[in-house]
């Protein structure tokens, strides 16, 4: 994995300041130090190597336990990285790991990103074959439908589905998201990561009005919008705009995090990661086993 999954320090401008800017990369190297993750298994959806799910079990009793039985839906999430091909989901395995040692199923998607195939329609389609291949598996919880989760450029993704999905998520954790394509464009984040991922002459373009959650209708469920204050990769504005502009159609909330930047959220063991899993829908208990029956008695 390339050592900057969401931003470009070194490379283009920070929205922000210097302070920010530091903040980020101290938040980001904490990020890359922690040890990368194995899924319990995974599951592909295509054939192209980035059609691929990791999938990590819940386990109660912590990392390193047995995991338990499905307990809720699964928890989808979409890694960042500026939709380039260089950022993988490497970064958010901890992170994946993290939330199944404390009882939920999560799902970390792999897709195909510019550079690597990906781009309109390819990255859409497949963040949409990736749901529908999660919920044909037949370890699913039930029938309740999947949370996403998206970080960065995973959020906008998140968005995304959730808005234009023929059956929409439960729940939507939009952390630290590009929401507002137009204005990510505008504001060359990233480098001008909008334009690599979409193409650069977006004025006159309908991808925007298809694919930007700022102009796409409200999701049909909750939205919960996690931003840091001091995020220098992705402006908190951006995460305003949308909640200022889908709030009166739609069930949205937005919590800032103070002091605090890009990739501390996603981050486990940080007080933002702990503020953002305070969040989620409480993993619903386990159904316990009926007794077995025994068989009848004969004389």
């Amino acid at each position: 994995m390339n050592s900057v999954p969401g931003g470009v320090p070194g490379g283009a401008a920070s929205p922000g300041g210097a302070a920010e800017s530091g903040r980020d990369a101290a938040e980001m190297a904490a990020l890359l130090a922690l040890r990368p993750e194995p899924p319990d298994r995974t599951l592909r959806y295509g054939p192209h190597p980035s059609q691929v799910i990791g999938l990590y079990e819940p386990r109660p009793g912590g990392t390193g336990t047995p995991p338990g039985p499905p307990a809720g839906p699964w928890l989808v999430v979409l890694h960042g990285g500026f939709w380039r091909e260089a950022y993988d989901r490497t970064h958010l395995t901890p992170f994946a790991a993290a939330l199944a040692a404390a009882g939920r199923p999560v799902a970390l998607v792999e897709y195909r990103r510019a550079g690597g195939g990906g781009g309109h329609p390819e990255t859409f389609d497949d963040i949409t074959a990736a749901l529908s291949a999660l919920a044909a598996d037949p370890t699913a919880a039930g029938d309740r439908p999947p949370l996403l989760l998206g970080h960065s450029a995973g959020g906008q993704l998140a968005l995304w589905a959730a808005a234009t999905a023929g059956t929409p998520p439960g729940a939507v954790l939009a952390v630290a998201a590009v929401c507002d394509l137009g204005a990510a464009h505008r504001l060359r984040l990233g480098a001008g990561a909008v334009a690599g991922f979409l193409g650069d002459d977006l004025a006159g373009s309908p991808l925007l009005a298809a694919l930007d959650p700022l102009r796409l209708p409200a999701p049909p469920c909750p939205v919960t919008l996690v931003h840091g204050t001091a995020d220098g990769q992705v402006p908190l504005a951006l995460s305003e705009r949308y909640a200022a502009a889908h709030r009166a159609t739609g069930s949205i909330r937005l919590h800032p995090l103070p002091a605090t930047g890009h990739y501390a959220p996603v981050t486990p063991g940080t007080p933002a990661f702990r503020s953002l899993a305070a969040l989620l829908p409480p993993v619903p208990p386990v159904p316990p086993v009926p007794p077995a029956t025994p068989p009848p008695h004969r004389t």
